[in-house]
């Protein structure tokens, strides 16, 4: 924001966008536009003061993100996706805003494919990726990239495990050869996979089991709320059974599931297509296909009962409370819905739950939770629970938390959101999406996700749409339908008795 002559400039990113309408206000003294798609607020005046020129843009924000008429503007990603020989999925789409680059890789596999007796395989299987392979030695992978001025990492989630690079540009080639030499060629032997093995058992214990909750929230919740085995399990891993894992564990998960026709490779940034396309067909089109690997049943039954269960934990001063309730399929014409709801009931601290709980009852101190809640509607592919945390106040209850709560979900059940709680919602979910696409990253992530789970990355630019579409009254029908308590497990999780002091 600056005052330059009789011009005021307020400039807002294109990921705090509200609407990209054309609006204009006039008073005696200035004109003010919203444009898009960079939504420039102009103020053009001779004598108006700062204060009143803020005023006025105060009051012409409001109005943008009051209106529910006002729709997105159409997004325009370029996407080009094909297949190799091999069966390698690639996408890329160039953006020539910075003269950087994100090479990705997502393979078809996460936590929910572990085989049985070996929880926080596909975590420990990360960590061996970074292990060295033919052509690259141990820790030179990341050498490599940071020596190049850029960044990496890998992650492990329910159904994928990704690694990447962001980097200048003109290192585009490089992160595809350091790519495709690990996925042609790991290095497995015993000494990686003891080091390995050692790697993951310490950041078990120092994230979950010496810290105070150790992520019930993500590990009890789920292991209580799905009865699916591949959907419940600790998907951080098992001590135990980490330390298990064989070197033909090892070998045969690598064969099984990194193999070309199991992954994803999307390059966005600041590249050409064409030269991009030849990189790629020089580094991984020789790479062998594998055959193609079983897919796991999800299938989870219906919940009928409410599941309670009380936990102590040794290490927490307070108690906290954890509730996850399983949500309508990615392709139910109720899914856009209840991701609206997600964001009215516990969005941020304008939420009706976060209200209700912190700021008008005082009974808990925070409150936390998604729809998936570690990712986003979209890099996941099976069951999933919208799950909500918060730490309450000492000398208050579980029983007295879900009632609030459930105060809440009747409210919306029976007399409904408003029409500007909708708005509000759309504008949230719309903000958080546009947010994504602002770095490589993000969009390379989103892109992966649509190819690896729907085989079609083109819908990014019309993922928007049936959110865009949503009701009060599907709101309304999604709480009245999804949030019951029979559909709900709930996780109470109590600071451990201490024995008095001997007097």
């Amino acid at each position: 924001m600056g005052l330059l002559q009789d011009k005021f400039f307020i400039v807002f990113s294109p990921a705090s966008v509200i609407n990209y309408a054309v609006l204009q206000i006039h008073t005696k003294q200035a004109t003010l536009h919203l444009l898009g798609p960079d939504a420039l607020f102009k103020v053009r005046s001779h004598k108006i003061m700062p204060r009143s020129i803020l005023k006025l843009c105060a009051t012409l924000l409001a109005l943008t993100i009051s209106s529910s008429a006002i729709q997105a503007k159409p997004l325009n990603v370029p996407v080009v996706y094909y297949k190799l020989s091999n069966g390698l999925k690639v996408v890329i789409s160039e953006d020539h805003i910075a003269p950087v680059v994100t090479v990705g890789v997502y393979y078809n596999v996460g936590f929910r494919v572990e085989p049985k007796g070996r929880t926080g395989f596909a975590h420990l299987f990360e960590h061996m990726m970074f292990q060295g392979s033919g052509n690259v030695k141990k820790f030179e992978h990341a050498k490599y990239v940071e020596a190049n001025g850029g960044s990496l990492n890998g992650h492990t989630d329910f159904d994928y495990t990704n690694y990447f690079e962001t980097l200048p540009s003109n290192r585009v080639e490089m992160g595809l050869w350091l790519e495709s030499d690990r996925m042609r060629s790991l290095d497995i032997s015993e000494e990686n996979l003891k080091n390995q093995q050692n790697v993951v058992s310490e950041e078990i214990r120092v994230n979950v089991l010496n810290q105070p909750y150790s992520l019930f929230e993500w590990i009890d919740l789920w292991q209580n709320a799905f009865s699916n085995w591949n959907n419940g399990h600790n998907g951080y891993g098992d001590l135990a059974e980490v330390n298990a894992a064989t070197i033909n564990d090892v070998r045969s998960f690598f064969k099984t599931y990194y193999a070309p026709n199991n992954a994803v490779l999307t390059i966005v940034g600041d590249v050409d297509v064409n030269e991009v396309k030849a990189m790629v067909e020089k580094h991984f089109a020789s790479i062998p296909a594998q055959p193609t690997p079983p897919r796991p049943d999800l299938t989870e039954p219906p919940q009928t009962k409410e599941k309670r269960v009380t936990e102590s934990d040794k290490l927490a001063n307070l108690p906290a409370l954890a509730t996850g309730y399983h949500i309508p399929a990615q392709d139910s014409p109720d899914f856009p819905a209840m991701a609206l709801l997600v964001q009215i009931l516990q969005g941020d601290d304008s939420s009706r739950w976060y209200q209700r709980l912190v700021k008008e009852k005082e009974l808990t101190l925070d409150l936390t939770g998604g729809l998936n809640y570690f990712g986003n509607e979209f890099d996941y592919n099976g069951p999933m629970i919208m799950t909500t945390r918060t730490t309450y106040k000492p000398g208050h209850t579980a029983d007295e938390i879900l009632r609030e709560m459930d105060a809440v979900i009747a409210d919306v059940a029976t007399q409904g959101v408003t029409e500007k709680e909708v708005a509000d919602a759309k504008v949230r979910y719309r903000s958080n999406f546009y947010s994504q696409l602002e770095s490589s990253f993000g969009k390379t992530h989103l892109l992966s996700a649509l190819a690896l789970f729907r085989d079609d990355p083109n819908q990014i630019n019309s993922l928007l749409t049936p959110f865009e579409k949503v009701t009060a009254a599907q709101i309304k029908t999604a709480a009245a339908k999804y949030l019951v308590s029979t559909n709900r497990t709930v996780i109470d999780r109590v600071p451990e008795t201490k024995p008095k002091a001997a007097q």
